[in-house]
């Protein structure tokens, strides 16, 4: 057996070989805690038919396990200096293959095309980079790709804010986003100290199981995106006010608005945190007749 990549010693060992230094701006936290990494890797359910997308490998950490768990993984990585690492780490692994990539800008629709023929299901797992996780997560739900679900780790209050109930203070255009599209779950707190180097604040992993069909259905999925994050542009405000403010026209669209909030049976005081997604979608579909006809 290989010594695991995620110990305090390889890591550094690793990294002092290759002269190695953390870059702020992209977010880097190796995680040295293998058994997290084994529980990650749990929680996604491979078996040796699945596959699996990684997103910022690092040094491999996360990438030696699913390798070991499926049939063949896919990582995408932005660092170039991470590259030969990467080589030298995953040299044991002939089903590893590293993309030298931003993912938000590549095609990943294209690389399931390639490189996922013959899995029987994919999942993507990461480490995600803290200052991209959001747009991470949604470009991949809103391409519609053929994943199965995600098991990402995140800092703690973005995992808060997606597994979000209406009504509480976490809740938002975000929670209602991904639980549009997927069953969300919290799966696990993850320490800061399991991280070099060691971040500010602790981690969550979620586990986002994709639906056969979106939670609610909607006229338009890209209005009714646009009504949510409307609807909590101010949180102090009141629905009514978010989305005259917001919604294109909506000063002269007064009179509409409220009249569209009312025929869907809400009061337009209330604010966007108390709605349900199913009322953001009544909403949504009594306000696309007047924005878009």
């Amino acid at each position: 057996m290989h010594k695991d990549i995620a110990t305090p010693v390889r890591t550094k060992a690793i990294l002092e070989k290759y002269g190695f230094s953390f870059k702020k701006s992209l977010g880097q936290n190796f995680l040295i805690d293998t058994n997290i990494l084994r529980r990650i890797v749990e929680f996604a359910g491979l078996t040796k038919e699945s596959g699996a997308i990684e997103i910022g490998p690092g040094i491999g950490a996360l990438t030696e396990q699913l390798a070991k768990y499926s049939k063949k993984v896919v990582a995408f990585e932005i660092d170039q200096r991470l590259l030969p690492i990467l080589e030298d780490t995953l040299s044991p692994y002939d089903n590893v293959k590293v993309i030298h990539s931003d993912v938000l800008k590549a095609n990943v629709a294209e690389t399931i095309k390639q490189e996922f023929q013959d899995t029987e299901d994919l999942m993507v797992v990461a480490n995600l980079p803290y200052y991209v996780t959001t747009p991470i997560i949604m470009k991949l739900l809103e391409e519609q790709l053929p994943i199965r679900g995600m098991v990402v780790m995140l800092q703690k209050e973005v995992g808060d804010r997606i597994s979000a109930k209406p009504g509480t203070k976490d809740y938002g255009s975000l929670s209602i986003a991904v639980q549009y599209y997927t069953k969300a779950e919290t799966v696990m707190i993850v320490p800061k100290t399991v991280f070099m180097p060691q971040p500010n604040v602790d981690s969550a992993v979620i586990r986002l199981t994709k639906r056969d069909k979106p939670l609610v259905s909607v006229k338009d999925e890209e209005f009714f995106f646009t009504v949510t994050r409307a609807s909590f542009a101010q949180r102090r405000k009141t629905l009514q006010n978010n989305l005259t403010s917001q919604l294109p026209n909506g000063k002269e669209k007064k009179n509409e608005i409220i009249a569209a909030i009312e025929r869907a049976g809400i009061d337009p005081q209330r604010r966007g945190e108390t709605l349900s997604i199913e009322e953001f979608a009544k909403l949504s579909d009594e306000l696309f007749d007047e924005f878009k006809n």
